[in-house]
C-alpha cells in the first residue's frame, strides 16, 4: 500500500455484501428481463447457496473443527461494525439460539433498492453455510427482518448421527 507494506485490508462482512449487492443487483435485473424472475431467481439462489456451503466447509477447516461451539465463536464475524444486534439465548455444546433484533443487511439492501433480492442474497446463505460448516448441525428459523418481521429467530441444535454416535 503506500508505505509500501503487503498488509491486506480488512473488509467487514456488512461492506462485503455491500460491494457485491452494487455488482449482483444490476445483473440480477438484467437476467430478469431476458430470462424472466422465476429462472433467474431459480440460479442466484443456486448460486448462493453453493459459495455459502463452500464458506461453511472453509470456515470448518479454518477452525480446525466442526463443532457448534467452535460455530458459535463466530458469531463476532457476522455482528461485526454492529451489522447486526443479537440477543444470545443459549449457548451451549448442544444449543446456540439468538434473536437479531437489528440487521443492517437488511437496511442496506433497502437502502439499495434490493429489497425483493435480499432474502436470495442474504438470509439464504445461513443455511447453506451450516450446512457446509458441518451436516450435522440444523437450523431452524421462521422469521426475518428482511421478510418483514420485529426480528431474526436463529435456533441451532447439534444433532445426532443416524448409528447414535454424535458429531464432533
Amino acid at each position: 500500500m503506500a508505505d509500501g507494506t503487503n498488509e491486506r485490508v480488512k473488509t467487514s462482512l456488512l461492506d462485503q455484501r455491500t460491494i457485491e449487492a452494487r455488482i449482483v443487483g444490476p445483473l440480477v435485473e438484467a437476467f430478469r428481463f431476458e430470462f424472466g424472475e422465476e429462472k433467474t431467481l431459480e440460479v442466484l439462489r443456486r448460486v448462493v447457496a453453493d459459495l455459502a456451503r463452500q464458506s461453511g466447509a472453509d470456515l470448518a477447516r479454518r477452525l480446525g473443527e466442526a463443532s457448534l461451539t467452535a460455530f458459535a465463536s463466530t458469531l463476532q464475524v457476522w455482528t461485526e461494525g454492529e451489522a447486526l444486534e443479537v440477543n444470545v439465548l443459549e449457548q451451549t455444546d448442544e444449543r446456540f439460539d439468538f434473536n437479531v433484533k437489528r440487521c443492517r443487511y437488511a437496511e442496506m439492501y433497502r437502502e439499495l433498492g434490493l429489497e425483493k433480492l435480499g432474502s436470495s442474497l442474504s438470509c439464504l446463505r445461513d443455511f447453506a453455510l451450516v450446512e457446509g460448516f458441518n451436516p450435522r448441525i440444523e437450523l431452524t428459523r421462521t422469521q426475518t427482518i428482511m421478510e418483514g418481521a420485529d426480528h431474526c429467530d436463529f435456533r441451532f441444535r447439534r444433532v445426532e448421527q443416524e448409528d447414535g454416535e454424535d458429531q464432533h
